[in-house]
């Protein structure tokens, strides 16, 4: 992992880019932390990213675990006759 400042960046991003196995870089603006360059391997990795960071998966996710804390959840058996009928 790389610390880079936004500046260079501008200036070098296809040399960053084509550099991946040297990341993540941390790109820092002023000196503080401002982002990040990922590389990728391949495309389902961006929509792993993109769910990940997304505030309306976030939710459903977090009021499913609570549902499932709060009420144990769905028997395995009872999930799957669902499913199949």
């Amino acid at each position: 992992m790389k610390i880079v400042s936004i500046a260079d960046v501008k200036k070098h991003l296809s040399a960053y880019l084509r550099d991946e196995a040297s990341g993540p870089f941390i790109i820092t603006r002023h000196g503080r932390p401002a982002g990040v360059l990922l590389p990728l391997e391949d495309e389902e990795e961006i929509e792993r990213l993109v769910l990940a960071y997304s505030p309306r998966l976030q939710a459903i996710l977090n009021a499913s675990r609570e549902t499932v804390a709060e009420t144990g959840g769905v028997d395995h058996e009872a999930f799957w006759e669902d499913v199949e009928g």
